[in-house]
């Protein structure tokens, strides 16, 4: 059977319609779109191969017996048969096709879009290899980094919306509205999944920079004229000083988004060269989708945190740079500690996630609630588990250690560059190493790495030049069995980068009995690693290469934050 070269798509789904618009584009189809059924019926032609049908919400109401039947008797034995993309199951499966006589495929249209173009790939006879080893090949991606859903199509339609309105606001002659102007940008930068959001001063302009997955995009450019009366808008909302423009100042405050609720947003405002320059934190409100699962644990290391989570006294810690994920992990593990029958304090610089039947306490400096005396403090409440948001001190440190040398099990974060750091951060800080033996379960070290695209994801073989390069960070051996990975290319679901979220790689150093001798001995953070991979320890770089295999991430991705 030939194949012709002509595709009508029916969008009811604009996001799934740009991206097979655009891949078929490319593999040279004539694309034909139209936005209704009725449409479709006055261009069907003999000569069309395939009607890709993308469904509203309910296939019932968009798709008729009568509209099938037409379409039946223009198409002939030479042609392909209709494809109907399904976003409810149950609709699907229903008897409509099958009374109208036409012979239709039926694809959920909640697979990832990358399933959806191979298998209408296969039906063209585009694609040579089997399909079922394909669909479990896709199903062991998608497992690990997510699916296609009809809230995907909308999530795109919104933030496209936003940037528009924003950029057609800056374009027009008069002034823009500085108040929708803030709140459209938070907005956008909230359903882009921005972390932080930039606003830098130049001599001649303002450069808006969002942080999306822990990499900056400069993403909006805004006349030099508004920077006053932005930065003024933001100060109001922060509850600071207008009239200060010479000193740094921090605020928070918290804004309404449509069908979401309030965001709390943390801003930090610092006088530069060109001007006062803004930076908005966006804190997330939630945390009931937090699992040891859904933060990229393996099953080995999930059973090391639960072992050293069932002991009622000692202290779990967490390592890593700024922003590599270190608070969530602890929340994660309280939510799960988060029973009737303990009760647990937190004391955080900021509180990022609100939970539940947990007292959680944030640091004041100006009223002299600093960790180290809300520790003091929480220790007067009776607690069974204590959070500190961070050990930064040797007072701190010390009051840490000693809670949980009384029965406490206490949960905190340190800055080190991995888990063997963490023991001579805390003898720096002049914690005795027998009390440190004695009170660390475990040292979780972690980095956030962007997850491969969903929509574009597909494989890459490496070349013998690549891995002889990689060798140099990887063991040989991890190669023998290894040289199928993956790769993103980019399109408009990620915005071109080919990542769209991030997941954790970790290391977790168990203390044993090993382990706690070399402590005592002040041995060195190099030595103590050693100690830890002889008892089981994963390192960081041998977790993050077991993810690329599974086409969760890169390798690039995981050098790149390693060596970051």
């Amino acid at each position: 059977m030939g194949v012709t070269k002509n595709i009508l798509i029916v969008e009811s789904d604009l996001f799934v319609a740009e991206l097979l618009s655009d891949r078929f584009t490319k593999d040279n189809f004539t694309v034909i779109r139209v936005n209704e059924i009725s449409e479709a019926e006055k261009i069907i032609k003999d000569a069309l191969p395939i009607l890709l049908i993308l469904s509203a919400p309910k296939v019932g109401e968009v798709l008729s017996i009568d509209f099938l039947k037409k379409i039946r008797s223009k198409i002939t034995k030479e042609v392909l048969p209709i494809i109907i993309l399904s976003h409810e199951e149950d609709e699907a499966k229903g008897r409509p096709y099958m009374e109208a006589g036409a012979t239709a495929y039926l694809i959920e249209a909640y697979l990832k879009s990358a399933d959806i173009i191979r298998i209408v790939r296969e039906i063209l006879g585009l694609e040579k290899t089997d399909a079922t080893d394909k669909r479990s090949e896709a199903k062991k991606v998608s497992d690990n980094t997510g699916t296609f859903s009809t809230d995907s199509a909308l999530h795109y339609e919104r933030i496209t919306k936003i940037k528009s309105k924003i950029e057609k606001a800056l374009l027009a002659p008069e002034e823009p509205s500085i108040i929708s102007l803030v709140d459209d940008l938070v907005e956008y930068a909230y359903f882009a999944r921005t972390s932080d959001i930039h606003i830098d001063p130049f001599d001649d302009k303002i450069m808006v920079r969002l942080r999306i997955d822990g990499v900056l995009h400069d993403t909006f450019s805004f006349p030099k004229i508004i920077q006053l009366p932005l930065v003024t808008r933001i100060k109001v909302l922060a509850g600071m000083r207008t009239d200060e423009h010479q000193m740094a100042q921090d605020g928070r405050f918290k804004l309404k988004v449509k069908d979401i609720g309030f965001i709390d947003i943390r801003v930090s405002i610092a006088p530069t060269y060109y001007g006062e320059n803004c930076v908005m934190r966006i804190l997330a409100e939630q945390s009931s989708g937090l699992s040891l699962d859904i933060l990229g644990f393996t099953e080995f290391d999930k059973k090391r945190i639960l072992k050293a989570m069932s002991n009622s006294y000692g202290m779990i810690l967490a390592t890593g740079p700024t922003g590599s994920g270190k608070t969530t992990t602890l929340y994660t593990v309280l939510k799960k500690l988060n029973t009737p029958e303990v009760s647990i304090i937190t004391i955080e610089d900021p509180i990022e996630y609100s939970i539940k039947g947990i007292d959680q306490i944030q640091v004041n400096e100006r009223t002299g609630l600093t960790f180290a005396h809300g520790l003091r403090f929480i220790l007067r409440q009776d607690p069974n588990i204590i959070m500190v948001g961070e050990i930064r001190d040797n007072e701190t440190a010390n009051i840490a250690v000693n809670a949980a040398m009384t029965g406490h099990l206490l949960l905190s974060t340190l800055h080190a560059n991995d888990a063997a750091t963490a023991i001579p951060r805390l003898i720096d800080m002049g914690v005795e190493p027998f009390l440190i033996s004695s009170t660390i379960n475990i040292v979780i070290s972690q980095r956030l790495i962007r997850l491969l695209c969903k929509t574009c994801v597909v494989k890459k073989d490496l070349t013998d030049a690549e891995i002889t390069e990689l060798k140099v960070f990887f063991s040989e051996a991890l190669f023998k069995k290894n040289r199928t990975f993956y790769t993103a290319p980019g399109c408009k679901a990620c915005g071109g980068t080919g990542y769209m979220g991030r997941i954790g790689i970790h290391e977790i150093l168990e203390i044993n009995d090993e382990v706690r001798q070399m402590i005592m001995k002040r041995a060195n953070a190099g030595e103590i690693k050693e100690a830890a991979l002889r008892g089981g320890m994963v390192p960081m770089l041998h977790d993050g290469f077991t993810k690329a295999v599974a086409g969760i991430t890169t390798l690039e991705e995981v050098l790149r934050v390693f060596h970051e």
